[in-house]
């Protein structure tokens, strides 16, 4: 029998159950959505989660969609889900912790005593760090992004290159190698010896069916080419940027943007351009460097210095 919380499944079943990570401001317990599907043959452990940031639900539509198709009478090995991790961000479709004012993913590996996020993550760090196998499930929260995955451990970490393998097997498409900040799941994970990768599945206000759908392709190729079921991943090459030029707004107005998402820009394109409110042109921006359009602000208003866009760059293949 395998158990993540209250959920305890034997070979061959399905349970769902909860996970405790403390209590409400009225004494409720708090309970993170679990479940675990243990299958008929013996094989590797898969770990998901989904929402450690709180308006990030893309990564909560595939794991809706992932669960109810999943036979365990097919499946070799054990995957672990948690539906929620930022319970009180979800609550409110806040991005940070609201109890704490913390960005949860930015406290792995936690404290078992420490702030609500930091016990948050410590509860489901212990799970995660039990899996072969780890997957973090996130978007661009509310702003409009490409389909990407993460490999956040840096390059010279002795599990790079099994994190870009992983990464490859989800298949978005796009790789973002870049060392991530400190308390991210997938740079602290690989630390314990657990490849992890942090999809990021577009951007949404709510949810994006394209980007489950793209999410929900990438489980299943990593379970077809990790062995827990039956198959092949296609393991295409992967356009990979190792960095970010990010721009912000010179002038306060209204964006038009020039290229789409996910089209490639040369360096003096256009990228976007700020008006005022009738239209009239104030300022225009160019590319700094070649490289891919990759995230936009969703919103059109921006004042001076504000965010508006990121161009991805030093790309490769792999």
């Amino acid at each position: 029998m395998t158990s993540l919380g209250t959920a305890s499944a034997d070979p061959g079943e399905i349970d769902t159950g909860r996970l405790q990570v403390g209590e409400t401001r009225d004494g409720s317990p708090v309970g993170l959505p679990v479940a675990v599907v243990n299958g008929r043959q013996t094989g590797d452990t898969l770990y998901l989660q989904a929402a450690s940031d709180g308006d990030e639900l893309n990564g909560v539509g595939v794991l809706n969609r992932l669960v109810p198709d999943l036979d365990p009478d097919e499946l070799q090995g054990t995957i672990l889900l948690v539906g929620i991790v930022n319970y009180h961000g979800f609550q409110v479709a806040e991005h940070r912790n609201p109890l704490d004012d913390t960005k949860l993913n930015r406290t792995y590996p936690g404290e078992e005593t420490g702030t609500t996020s930091e016990r948050i993550a410590a509860a489901t760090f212990e799970e995660a760090t039990r899996a072969d196998l780890i997957l973090d499930l996130h978007q661009g929260s509310t702003s409009r992004m490409i389909d990407e995955t993460r490999v956040r451990c840096g390059t010279r970490h002795r599990l790079h290159e099994e994190c870009l393998e992983l990464a490859k097997a989800f298949g978005c498409g796009y790789v973002l190698d870049q060392k991530g900040p400190d308390g991210q799941l997938a740079r602290a994970a690989p630390d314990e010896g657990v490849p992890t990768i942090d999809p990021e599945l577009g951007g949404a206000v709510g949810w994006d069916e394209d980007s489950i759908q793209a999410g929900l392709d990438g489980l299943w190729n990593v379970l077809a080419h990790y062995d827990f079921l039956d198959g092949e991943a296609p393991m295409e090459k992967q356009t990979r940027a190792n960095s970010f030029d990010q721009y912000g707004a010179p002038a306060g107005g209204l964006v038009r943007f020039e290229p789409d998402l996910g089209e490639r820009v040369t360096t003096g394109d256009t990228l976007f351009t700020v008006t005022d409110i009738f239209g009239s042109v104030k300022e225009r921006v160019r590319a700094d460097s070649s490289g891919i359009f990759w995230r936009t602000r969703r919103l059109p208003q921006v004042g001076t210095g504000e965010y508006v866009c990121s161009v991805g760059i030093d790309l490769d293949s792999y």
